[in-house]
Parts: C-alpha cells; structure tokens; sequence
C-alpha cells in the first residue's frame, strides 16, 4: 500500500511533564493522538496518519523512551506515561482528544480513560486488554502466561536488554514479522527501520521498563485488588483475531467495563499488528467510530 510522503508530515518536539516527546503531526481539527506499542514508534502509525489527517488533527508521539523523544531512568508507570499524553494534549492548545493506541499504547488509552476522563473524547483501543484484566488473566490463566512468557523474562535485570541487542536484528524479524500473520506488512526495509529506532542508546532499558512497572508489586497488586473504574468515553475495541500474544479471554466482561456505547470488532485472518497487516480496514473502522 502506497503511503504519504514524510514530506507531508510535521516533526516536532513537545515539552510535557519535564521531558520532550518527539511527535509526527498532520491536519487540522478536533484533536486524534495515536499511541505506538512496543517494541514501535510513530512510525506504526504510517498508514493511519494520512487517512484520519484528511478529517482531524493527528498526532503520533514516540513514547517516552522510544526513538528520538527523552529516555528518562524513571516515569515508566501508568500514571506518569498518562501525564505525558495529557501535557501533550494541552501544550498543543486542546483540552481534551480522541485517543486511539495499540498494544502499550493501548495500555496507556485504557488507563487514561479510566483514571482522567477529562482528557478523552473517544477512546479506540487495537489489539490491547485494559492494564488489570491483563495481570489478572497473567496470575491466574497458564494460556496467558504461555503467551506473556517473555513479560516475566524482562523482568531479570540488565539481561534482556543485552541478549536483544547482541541479536537485535533476528529480533525485530522474528517479532514483527514473525508474529504477523499477513508478513507482507513488514518488508525488509520496514523492519530496517524499526531497527534503527531501537539501536538509539537507551530505547531497549526504557521499553522494557514498561513490563518491569506494571509488574512491580504495589502497582499490580493495586490494580488486581481495586474495582477497575468504568470507561465513560465512547469506546471502539479492534481485534486481529490471530493474536499470538493475547488470549481472547481478555475480552470477556469488557462491554460491564463501559458505561458508554461500546463496539468490538474482531478480525479475522490478522494477527496482533492489527493497523499494519490490515491498514484499509482499521482506517475505515476508525473514521467511522470517529465521526459517528
């Protein structure tokens, strides 16, 4: 599929919540921040960008950590990684935004939507679980924690940031396109440039503090013992069905978790790179759930 130039697309940096993120920026109008997962950044968002540009004003932050925004030692939390997005929203002049992420982008929607509705117009959430249904099924379901072994890996210090790099580019391969289950999504050149993103100094240790703060123990005990607070935003769930990281009992009980209208939409034949491996349908999906 044919993409926008980067021509077309602004790069910025934005200062919030002491640290700068490097942002990609297209259109005019309401307000849609895209938020990338790992082990991604704005690029994941290639094909999205241009399509909702044509309707909104689109922003795709690299992470904090990720690419070329700031690799902080510490502020890996939900909280912190929520603040981050908020100060973007309102450094860029808006009070609130449609927020649309994926896999820890996703993460991080689900928590802001819970925890700082203020913030959020819509929420559309692909191919990621709400933070405390993840734990909660990684404690108690052996099929999740099949799947999530790696989570626990990262949890060894130093480690993993030294046997991915050491093999870094089988990794990306064997992640990106691996796990896809159209590979066309991810050509030679394309996993060239992931890799690029993460041989950055500092970008492998910050990705993998995501999985070590939600697995920190006052963090995944709060979130496994306190009632989850219900979405109130209008909320889209896109699923490739062929996830090969999430059990599809993930999405049991979602719909008791909104108190709003709720849509979920399975995929078939795609796997967790929902917005690469089917870009056409997840567009469509998005306009449409956007401008309803």
């Amino acid at each position: 599929m044919a993409i926008t130039l980067e021509s077309e697309w602004q790069h910025l940096f934005v200062e919030t919540n002491n640290i700068r993120l490097h942002s990609v920026t297209q259109g005019e109008g309401e307000l849609v921040v895209l938020l990338h997962g790992f082990p991604e950044f704005w690029y994941s968002w290639r094909y999205q960008i241009p399509a909702l540009a044509r309707h909104y004003k689109v922003v795709v932050p690299d992470l904090r950590g990720y690419n070329d925004s700031d690799k902080p030692a510490t502020g890996y939390d939900l909280d912190t990684l929520s603040a981050d997005i908020q100060g973007l929203i309102e450094r860029l002049g808006y009070t609130k935004a449609h927020i649309v992420g994926h896999d820890w982008g996703g993460t991080i929607a689900w928590h802001m939507a819970q925890k700082f509705p203020q913030y959020v117009n819509r929420l559309a959430v692909l191919n990621a679980p709400p933070p405390h249904r993840f734990v909660q099924e990684l404690m108690s379901n052996i099929d999740q924690l099949r799947r999530s072994w790696f989570v626990l890996a990262f949890q060894v210090p130093n480690l993993p940031e030294w046997l991915i790099q050491q093999n870094l580019n089988n990794f990306v391969i064997d992640l990106l396109r691996g796990q896809a289950i159209r590979k066309g999504a991810f050509s030679a050149e394309e996993t060239k440039i992931y890799q690029a993103a993460l041989e950055k100094p500092g970008v492998i240790a910050s990705a993998l503090n995501y999985y070590r703060q939600l697995l920190w123990p006052p963090n995944w005990l709060s979130s496994t013992m306190r009632s989850p607070q219900k979405v109130e935003s209008p909320t889209l769930v896109l699923w490739g069905k062929e996830d090969e990281f999430f059990s599809h009992k993930l999405l049991e009980g979602l719909d008791r978790l909104i108190a709003a209208p709720f849509k979920l939409q399975l995929v078939a034949d795609c796997g967790h790179w929902i917005q690469q491996e089917v870009p056409q349908t997840v567009n469509r999906e998005l306009i449409s759930f956007l401008r309803d």
